[in-house]
């Protein structure tokens, strides 16, 4: 049933239950009542922490004499995020293996970021449940070594928030953001600058700053906020379909 999948993730599961658990939502779970079919929450629960321990250990073991302890805890946060998780799972493919009920289906739960991320988390526990933690370290340095690597190295534009965001709207297909200063007050020599930024022509946040670079940025990190949460895209699709 699943010997694509298991080529994509490059693990031959000895139960393919706990496969089968992993890649079940619980809406398919609720739908099919009757056979019985566990859902995979609890397991998002367990390769979350699996997760987290596994690039803490990466991260002390490559940078703890390079970095504080609030730098690597910013650049873990960054890579265990549901943007990143769900890029992985989508560069896996893991949702055309998803067991979705109808519902959930048709509101296009195989693209939702933080279904694919929670679907990712769960994988990696159905690999620890089922190898042990050295094949969950092995699917975990694999698909997060050079990611962690590439995060530190650059940075992670950790005081761009402007580049960060338009990459990430321009990898889902969005036009780079507008700024607009919406008002400037105080005297010359302390003004305060406040910017909205639009998207699709939506004003999607608001931020201020001592000069306008500052307010463009602290406008960004908001923006960026919601397309990791996801709000984002129900705020645009609010905008763009108002009720009444």
């Amino acid at each position: 049933m699943f010997e694509d999948l298991e080529r994509k993730i490059d693990y031959t599961f000895r139960n393919k239950e706990i496969l089968l658990r992993a890649m079940t939502h619980r809406s398919y779970s609720h739908e099919n009542a009757e056979n019985k079919i566990d859902d995979n929450e609890t397991m998002e629960f367990l390769g979350d922490s699996i997760l987290g321990f596994i690039i803490s250990e990466l991260l002390f073991d490559a940078y703890s004499h390079q970095y504080a302890e609030g730098h690597m805890s910013k650049v873990k946060s960054y890579i265990i995020s549901t943007d990143i998780l769900s890029a992985k799972a989508r560069e896996m493919e893991l949702g055309d293996h998803l067991l979705l009920g109808r519902g959930e289906e048709k509101t296009g739960g195989r693209g939702k970021r933080s279904l694919l991320a929670n679907t990712f988390e769960a994988v990696i526990a159905a690999i620890y449940l089922d190898g042990g933690l050295d094949e969950a370290k092995r699917f975990i340095h694999f698909h997060f070594r050079k990611t962690m690597h590439e995060v530190v190295e650059q940075d992670f534009h950790f005081n761009d928030f402007k580049s960060i965001l338009q990459e990430k709207l321009q990898s889902v297909g969005e036009a780079p953001p507008d700024y607009t200063i919406i008002l400037e007050e105080g005297p010359h020599h302390q003004k305060v600058f406040h910017v909205d930024i639009r998207i699709r022509s939506v004003a999607v946040a608001c931020g201020s700053g001592t000069t306008k670079k500052e307010a463009e940025q602290d406008a960004a990190r908001k923006a960026y906020d919601q397309f990791v949460s996801g709000d984002l895209d129900h705020l645009l699709a609010k905008r763009e379909n108002p009720v009444g």
